[in-house]
């Protein structure tokens, strides 16, 4: 799928709009049918082009149209299905555990600026590092059904504990931006969004729970958890069967916050992470796809 720039760089230019069109961000979230943020990440990149203006407290508005379709976005493209193909090969054994630049560059035909951007990413998200000398190396991350299960063993021993911190508090407006990411997927959402946004959401929803306790060592753990997932994830997205149960869990969750039922939240937590281990033996297969 395209990134987000790019779709809305294509609605400005299929509709014709003007030189001064305001570019509401909810109105084009509906129209892609992603979450907000997204879309407002997409919005201040265009800004960053010039495409669009940005007023304080009235949002972005079309500054310039562009006549075809930047080498920038285009380029964000390429690197992303490099990583994503990367990212397969790697579950699937084909890439060794060290690797060399040229290597990657070569059998994936990418450009010096190209390999750059996608070993930024990966390298950022934590799943290879460069050695001391030469040379690059995946990281041990999780690789198998198995090692999956094994990291959701631990977020339940942390994740319900947290609920349970003294003066635990989630604020409103923290509790109303995961509904709305859940509700999104109910509505479409969970056929549509890439396999980065299903991962970033329900990596968004489970941080931000575990957020409200205020202890940075819970905090440290989940955020730590959450970066060796991310290949699996990506895999599992493609059986996406379980999401619309998720997304009832996570609202659930929601609604016993607000009501700051915070032990019967912390058990909904552990319910619903129970319940993820289960959905995870049924698509074993799929994560252990050689």
């Amino acid at each position: 799928m395209k990134p987000i720039a790019a779709r809305i760089v294509e609605i400005i230019q299929s509709e014709n709009l003007a030189v001064g069109t305001h570019l509401p961000a909810q109105m084009l979230a509906d129209r892609l049918r992603v979450s907000r943020q997204p879309v407002n990440d997409a919005l201040g990149r265009l800004c960053e082009e010039g495409i669009l203006s940005r007023e304080p407290n009235r949002g972005y508005f079309l500054a310039r149209v562009p006549l075809q379709p930047l080498p920038a976005l285009q380029e964000n493209d390429l690197v992303t299905a490099a990583y994503f193909r990367i990212a397969e090969e790697r579950l699937s054994g084909k890439l060794p555990d060290a690797f060399t630049e040229s290597m990657l560059r070569q059998r994936y035909r990418l450009t010096a600026t190209q390999l750059s951007a996608v070993l930024g990413r990966i390298a950022q998200e934590g799943w290879a590092e460069k050695k001391p000398g030469y040379g690059w190396a995946f990281s041990s991350m999780l690789t198998s059904a198995e090692s999956l299960v094994q990291s959701y063993r631990l977020r339940l021993a942390v994740e319900p504990a947290a609920l349970l911190e003294p003066g635990y508090r989630l604020d409103r407006l923290a509790i109303e931006r995961c509904k709305a990411a859940e509700l999104h997927l109910l509505e479409g959402g969970i056929d549509t969004d890439t396999p980065d946004q299903l991962h970033d959401r329900g990596v968004r929803f489970h941080e931000t729970l575990v957020g409200g306790s205020g202890n940075p060592f819970f905090i440290d753990t989940i955020r730590r958890v959450n970066r060796v997932r991310r290949l699996l994830s990506y895999r599992s997205t493609l059986d996406r069967s379980r999401y619309k149960q998720h997304c009832k869990q996570h609202l659930h969750i929601l609604e016993l916050l607000q009501k700051e039922r915070n032990e019967e939240a912390s058990e909904a937590v552990a319910e619903h992470l129970r319940s993820t281990v289960k959905n995870i033996t049924k698509i074993r297969k799929l994560l252990d796809k050689a």
